[in-house]
């Protein structure tokens, strides 16, 4: 049985000279062209729907961050790094005390910030801080209670996550004020995307199962007042 071909044939009549194209030929390229368009869409979105999730934003009224966050403080299961709040030789506001800590106008953000963590409650808490000066004080105007200086909250490339761990006491949540470096590298222990931590803000990590620590989410030292449990 003979096979019938597609046949498009394209006449020009060109200064009365005819032509004739046969376009039948395009017609193979057509599935071609078909799966490369798909390739270019299904690709990207793979990418996409594997990539690993953002760290939550606990406030703007996320209220089931918020309540993740308040029943695992209770527990005591908590490892949160506070980032110290404006660093005054980033700064052209005028300094507390000396060019390598805080600036004035931040002191009342960190006082802010440390009024927080006492509504959720110090009792079961234990305080680190880096002793860089912008950390110390950061932690002084924070909380009333001492906070203990830790060498390893300068130095924590490759090892946060694990020196985290092993200062973390069952029952007892743990805060760190630190260095942005140090949440970056938090965060690459847990594969989860980088951010951009402002000056002041905190990432809390559920260590529930510290086998398996969890990254909760973040909050900013100004959206504190967004943060909701219902």
């Amino acid at each position: 049985m003979p096979v019938r071909r597609l046949f498009v044939e394209l006449r020009l009549n060109l200064f009365g000279v005819k032509r004739s194209i046969d376009l039948s030929g395009l017609a193979r390229f057509r599935n071609t062209w078909v799966v490369l368009a798909a390739s270019v869409l299904v690709i990207p979105l793979t990418l996409w729907l594997l990539a690993p999730a953002a760290v939550p934003d606990l406030a703007h009224g996320n209220v089931a961050g918020a309540q993740a966050l308040a029943q695992g403080w209770a527990q005591g299961d908590m490892i949160v790094l506070v980032r110290h709040v404006e660093r005054c030789d980033h700064s052209k506001a005028p300094c507390l005390s000396g060019n390598d800590g805080i600036t004035q106008r931040s002191r009342s953000v960190a006082d802010a910030v440390g009024s927080q963590f006492e509504q959720l409650g110090l009792s079961n808490a234990d305080l680190y801080n880096s002793p860089i000066e912008r950390t110390v004080q950061t932690a002084g105007y924070m909380f009333t209670k001492t906070s203990t200086a830790a060498d390893w909250l300068i130095s924590c490339k490759g090892r946060m996550l694990q020196d985290a761990l092993a200062h973390k006491v069952p029952g007892r949540n743990l805060i760190l004020v630190t260095h942005s470096e140090c949440m970056g590298q938090l965060e690459k222990d847990l594969n989860v995307p980088a951010s951009d931590p402002g000056y002041g803000s905190s990432l809390f990590v559920s260590a529930a199962n510290p086998a398996a620590p969890q990254m909760l989410g973040f909050i900013e030292a100004s959206d504190w007042r967004t943060v909701t449990t219902r």
